[in-house]
């Protein structure tokens, strides 16, 4: 898929970036971290972070306006996310919120107030990177006596049921881990659509999705089949329910329509209102046609400083591949940290024609990758609380051939992470000497900006399907978003050990790539292993493609001792001894991933991922934890959104202001009631 997540505990872990930071010192609004607490609220596994929009307030009146309209068209899908993570996620939702509005007091409604913070995280009850259902620390019996205190008009009951009847029904749906109990099963040798609970399908087996949407064509310039529909089986006939104005979701698109016509008005230009006169059309009507249009025209679009996305996109949380989610973010452009990544984008045929890959899997012209910098102003849907730091859509492949693609990386979300990071750490734990931790602190933060910038505007953009070879959603199936992030960073990770890098100015020495190297392989191998259970496997695409990628030149390297784990006072450590060696690796491991991909190969895609991705070692495993348990650091970061608030002069909006929010809790409750269109059957 086309977006990277934050991927290591250790890149930015001791430092702030200077890059960044000097961008910022050089935009019209100065941000000083010691000014602004990018710290919120924390409970469980989670920490909740904020981040400031540099930019806003210089912007024109009309800009504002253009802002708020799709601030309000982002938020306004918000509801949607829920529902497609669990045919029950709007019903828990509602049920939790009207609770904690009645507030509570003691040990037991700290856990229940926590089982909150943990849902409205992940937008419902499954873990945002585990996958598995989590349920409430307070007792059953606790939980009941503040649901039967409530107002029965504040719950979501069926009509004349009582709320002793409707505490039987949601009992289970809180308590019982046996229900619903993963959200994307990936395991191999099962019927993947049936053990994943999410909301994608409804009385079909994999097999059936399969059959049916093979008979629509997926080569040429074929539309993504099945991305905003649920599949369903209704009196022995399967068929979609399309998720548009007058479909499925209707009551949230018609909002979120609604506010796309009011950013029409006062559209920066022609490219952009027809940019999203396209997305409303799309919306209301679900022709994924047009979809296709609109991406095409989204790409380019390459003046507007004001842009964001808004529909249903990437497709982890179905385990086939099939099904998007719904996203949305609003951005400001970023000229300053636009130079960089625009430099890269450049360069893009180079690196397409002297990469490792077969002759015949490089693309001979690489088309319109346009790259820059944003500053998020909002997120929404899959994109919020947890967010990724870059992004490049759009995901078809022949639309990235014919025409292009556009590559993001998230300043301001880079920025508060970088600053939370200075102010924790775990590289000296983790590092294996003074040299690999001065070389990190030094270049990690510039390596991992530049990994993301490599990622997302080379990486996704390389390579070619073979003719008549079909999409990766059916050649490639449950394995296809891991083996696309593990290319995607292979890319990166070749190139970021690279003289060109040097030669065009965005990267001062080669100490950079190896500072990267340093960070990937300690992550892949050990650190990201904090964010998973001990005993669990790994799930999530891009821990896996991380493993994948790390444990594969691990094992190819062995001959040569080109990486080895090392214990120094009982501690183990991961050493890299041979940094040339491990990126012909790497250029070794991007050449089979990308024959795989566009030759089709299923069978070799799952034994990389099996055999490399998804085992672990659970005695290093449990040693990581110990040691992670007393640095006192959450794994995981998510964010409070910015708030626009509009400014009126009798019934017309004069101005829009932008605030900071610094309660998640609050702002969860706010959203359920500002945002709160769909009911919990849809």
């Amino acid at each position: 898929m086309k977006k990277i997540l934050l991927f290591t505990l250790l890149a930015c872990s001791q430092f702030t970036s200077t890059s960044l930071m000097a961008q910022l010192q050089n935009s019209d609004i100065k941000i000083d971290p010691m000014e602004f607490n990018v710290f919120a609220e924390s409970f469980a596994d989670l920490q909740v972070l904020r981040y400031q929009v540099p930019g806003f307030d210089s912007l024109t009146v009309k800009e504002k306006l253009l802002c708020y309209y799709l601030y309000e068209a982002s938020l306004s899908g918000r509801d949607i996310i829920y529902d497609q993570k669990s045919k029950y996620g709007l019903l828990l939702r509602k049920t939790l919120e009207a609770i904690y509005k009645r507030g509570g007091s003691g040990s037991e409604w700290d856990k229940f107030k926590e089982y909150c913070g943990r849902f409205w995280f992940s937008n419902g009850n499954h873990h945002h990177y585990g996958n598995e259902k989590f349920i409430p620390a307070c007792s059953a019996p606790y939980f009941k006596s503040l649901l039967m205190s409530c107002p029965p008009k504040s719950l979501p009951l069926e009509p004349n049921e009582s709320i002793e009847a409707f505490w039987v029904r949601v009992y289970p749906l809180f308590y019982d881990l046996k229900v619903e109990p993963k959200l994307v099963d990936l395991r191999p040798g099962i019927d993947n659509v049936l053990a994943s609970s999410n909301n994608f399908y409804e009385g079909v087996t994999q097999k059936e999705v399969e059959d049916f949407y093979s008979k629509m064509p997926t080569t040429g310039n074929a539309p993504s089949w099945g991305l905003n529909s649920k599949l369903i089986k209704q009196n022995g006939v399967i068929k979609e329910k399309v998720w548009s104005r007058e479909g499925m979701y209707g009551v949230a698109i018609d909002k979120i329509c609604y506010w796309l016509d009011k950013a029409m008005g006062v559209a920066e230009n022609e490219k952009q209102h027809l940019t999203l006169m396209l997305l409303k059309s799309y919306l209301e009507s679900g022709d994924l046609k047009t979809f296709d249009k609109y991406s095409i025209q989204w790409v380019e679009d390459t003046e507007s400083k004001i842009d964001g996305i808004n529909g249903f996109i990437e497709v982890y949380l179905d385990a086939i591949g099939k099904k998007g989610s719904y996203e949305s973010y609003v951005s400001l452009k970023d000229d300053e940290a636009t130079k960089r990544i625009a430099a890269i984008a450049k360069e893009a045929q180079w690196f397409e024609d002297n990469s490792p890959l077969m002759p015949e899997h490089k693309k001979k012209e690489v088309k319109g990758i346009i790259a820059k910098a944003i500053n998020v102003i909002v997120e929404s849907g899959d994109l919020a609380p947890t967010t990724a730091i870059g992004i490049n859509l759009p995901n078809a492949d022949w639309i990235r051939k014919e025409h292009g693609s556009k590559s993001v990386s998230l300043s301001n979300i880079i920025h508060s992470y970088n600053v939370a990071a200075s102010q924790r750490g775990s590289l000296s734990e983790f590092g294996y000497n003074a040299e690999v931790i001065q070389r990190i602190k030094q270049y990690g933060a510039l390596g991992s900006d530049l990994h993301t910038d490599m990622h997302e505007c080379i990486g996704h953009a390389s390579g070619q399907i073979n003719p008549g070879v079909e999409t990766t959603d059916k050649t490639l199936k449950n394995y296809a978003s891991c083996l696309e992030e593990a290319r995607a960073d292979l890319v990166a990770l070749y190139y970021i050990l690279d003289q060109k890098l040097v030669d065009i100015g965005v990267m001062p020495s080669l100490e950079v790539g190896k500072a990267e190297y340093d960070s990937y392989i300690m992550n892949g191998l050990m650190t990201q292993l904090t964010r998973i259970k001990l005993g669990d496997n790994l799930e999530e695409a891009h821990m896996r493609n991380r493993q994948l990628n790390a444990k594969w030149v691990y094992e190819k390297g062995k001959k040569d001792n080109v990486i080895e784990f090392v214990k120094k006072d009982g501690k183990t450590y991961v050493k890299i001894n041979d940094y040339q060696k491990l990126r012909v690796l790497f250029g070794n491991l991007l050449r089979e991933i990308q024959r795989i991909k566009s030759e089709g190969d299923f069978k070799a895609g799952q034994a990389l991922v099996e055999n490399y991705g998804v085992k672990v070692d659970r005695t290093l495993h449990k040693e990581i934890l110990d040691r992670y348990a007393k640095l006192n650091i959450k794994p995981y970061n998510g964010f409070i959104q910015p708030k626009l608030v509009p400014v009126m002069e009798n019934d017309e909006i004069i101005d829009v202001k932008i605030e900071y929010p610094s309660s998640f809790f609050s702002q969860m409750m706010e959203y359920g009631s500002s945002y709160g269109f769909l009911g919990v059957n849809n």
